[in-house]
């Protein structure tokens, strides 16, 4: 099949041989990572200003970071799939289609804000469940209920950034986050520090810079470009079956972050039970490696784009082509900038600890050692992002779930548990107890990441994903 010159990394030489043109990826994917570097940006802002806490809140954070993204995840998928749908459309020139995907996912938002808010005050009996100490329990709800009651918030800023994505246009993305970075920082300095709301005040920051993402985002969707191209502003209206539809392929794909997630939220649980320091230690430890991840995750959102369009114009072929650039171009990013945070974290743990708080010690001499030990799965790390978003593009889903299901309960998890907890200090025993801490839960999660990162590598060589039809 000859290739489709319209295809955004595609170049046709003078023996009219399709190849990957390295500058127009490149170009595309600088703002998808430079998104993704925002998004890192404005998770360290929060773990910076509640550093400044204590050591507990900090803890706080830890214990339920994780848990707030699975819930958010299972019931905002919907969002996560109109990035794939928009790109098909588009490579398939089907602009009302790409218009109708966005307001249905935007639909499906408005439907999940009675569950999150139900989840919200659902909060202090799910938490008892895993026994925290009572100052960090206190605290850990303080930021539970403003942070889920908005966030279906969230799902409607994906559902429209996720159209920008697809048609790749993310400078529209990039310029949305912006603003709710700098507004987010803004609003932590007001609520926490000005106006003394303590933990609270950084889930109401979060809450209340999504909605004006929202805001802006809606603006730029309905304006008058974008209505003559996609005719955004008469596609509005609810069609059932599309909404299924979306559902179908949307919710496996917050399946499987849900599934990854919470296997990292029961890590972290582990380490806040510990003690207060280690779990501040890994928080410190998760946001400082989301330097490599979240602009990681801006490559791999390069290869979803990429995928769904070349997909969208029955082009399988280059489709498989621009895939693998992409999984590459991944891969060797976060190996790189792994071993470099690693490197540097002698210098960078101890910004986040109050100086005269009495665990400081301890959380910048465990956090600077896992730094190294977190450096070490960065490259499979890359491989499981590139090959998944891939996947994604493709509209390979169901699968790629029930394998992040598979290795996130069955291997991480009760693994994570046998090296960090000593015989009488877990939540069951049952298993052998190794006694190895933070750096224990740790070689787990490096063990976790390599063989799904193979994994998912492997299905999207396999190819299955040609039989995938994505309407």
């Amino acid at each position: 099949m000859q290739a489709l010159p319209q295809l955004p990394g595609m170049r046709t030489d003078s023996l009219g041989r399709t190849r990957v043109d390295w500058i127009l990826v490149l170009a595309l994917a600088g703002p998808f990572v430079a998104n993704s570097a925002v998004q890192a940006v404005l998770n360290l802002t929060d773990t910076w200003f509640i550093g400044r806490i204590s050591t507990q809140a900090l803890a706080a954070i830890a214990s339920i970071h994780w848990i707030v993204l699975v819930c958010i995840m299972l019931l905002g998928g919907v969002g996560l799939a109109v990035q794939t749908i928009v790109a098909q459309a588009y490579g398939g020139r089907r602009r009302l289609r790409a218009a109708q995907a966005t307001w249905t996912a935007l639909w499906a938002a408005v439907m999940t804000a009675p569950f999150f808010v139900a989840i919200a005050y659902a909060g202090t009996p799910l938490l008892s469940l895993f026994e925290l100490e009572p100052g960090i329990s206190i605290l850990a709800i303080e930021y539970w209920i403003p942070r889920l009651a908005g966030a279906s918030l969230g799902v409607a800023l994906w559902a429209v950034l996720g159209f920008f994505n697809g048609i790749a246009r993310p400078q529209v993305t990039l310029f949305v986050n912006l603003g709710v970075a700098v507004l987010n920082a803004v609003l932590n300095q007001l609520f926490i520090v000005e106006l003394q709301m303590g933990i609270a005040g950084s889930a109401w920051a979060t809450t209340v810079a999504l909605g004006c993402g929202v805001v802006t985002a809606l603006c730029v969707f309905l304006g008058p470009r974008i209505r003559r191209e996609f005719r955004s502003h008469l596609t509005w209206h609810l069609h059932p079956g599309r909404l299924l539809t979306q559902l179908k392929l949307g919710f496996p794909m917050g399946v499987l972050i849900a599934a990854d997630l919470a296997g990292f939220a029961l890590f972290q649980l582990m380490e806040v039970r510990l003690s207060p320091a280690e779990g501040a230690a890994t928080q410190i430890a998760m946001m400082l490696t989301s330097i490599a991840y979240m602009p990681a995750v801006g490559i791999a959102m390069t290869g979803t784009t990429l995928v769904g369009q070349a997909i969208g114009a029955d082009d399988k072929d280059w489709a498989r082509r621009i895939g693998n650039s992409i999984i590459g171009l991944c891969t060797g990013y976060m190996a790189f900038v792994g071993l470099l945070i690693a490197a540097c974290g002698p210098w960078l743990v101890p910004s986040f600890v109050a100086p005269d708080d009495p665990f400081a010690s301890e959380v910048v001499r465990t956090g600077t050692s896992i730094l190294w030990i977190a450096a070490a799965y960065q490259l499979f790390d890359g491989l499981n992002f590139g090959s998944s978003f891939c996947l994604r593009g493709a509209g390979d889903a169901v699968v790629p779930a029930a394998m992040v299901l598979a290795l996130s309960w069955l291997i991480f998890v009760p693994l994570a548990h046998m090296l960090t907890f000593s015989p009488g200090q877990g939540w069951v025993d049952w298993l052998p107890q190794f006694g190895l801490g933070a750096v224990g839960g740790w070689i787990a999660a490096v063990l976790y990441i390599t063989a799904l990162g193979l994994a998912m590598y492997f299905r999207w060589r396999s190819g299955a994903w040609r039989m995938i039809t994505v309407q």
